[in-house]
């Protein structure tokens, strides 16, 4: 009897079902995160894109006054960040020929992982140029 019941108890052979399920529910939560974070370096490639797109635009119209093409580029890439300027103004709103233009982007972005709550960060993206424009 006693070696009966030691055989039965060294039986083994369900534990395999078991080990597939675990490790079919971890798979599945790693996809999920992947699923939640990706979208997340996505936006911050749209925000270094938009950064360097908008200091392009004012190195080549002299002044940071260039709403036109970021509104284009609001409408394009679905985000509407916090822009900040910093600008060696000549005149106003003008930036000298070989003046330093430097834009900061702010994009509050909501993360979350299934029913565990949304955690919202910050996406940061920094551009800088020089004008290319000569104003007398």
């Amino acid at each position: 009897m006693r070696k009966k019941i030691k055989k039965v108890w060294h039986c083994q052979k369900g534990e395999g079902y078991i080990d597939v399920a675990v490790g079919v529910l971890c798979l599945m939560l790693v996809v999920e995160l992947c699923m939640v974070i990706l979208p997340v370096f996505m936006k911050k490639q749209q925000l270094d894109n938009f950064a360097s797109e908008i200091v392009r635009q004012a190195e080549i119209t002299g002044n940071s006054n260039v709403s036109g093409r970021i509104n284009e580029l609001k409408a394009q890439t679905g985000l509407d960040p916090q822009i900040s300027w910093d600008c060696d103004y000549f005149n106003g709103t003008k930036v000298q020929l070989n003046g330093d233009i430097k834009v900061t982007l702010t994009q509050r972005v909501d993360i979350g992982f299934f029913v565990f709550g949304s955690f919202p960060i910050d996406l940061r993206a920094r551009a800088s140029g020089k004008s290319e424009v000569y104003y007398k």
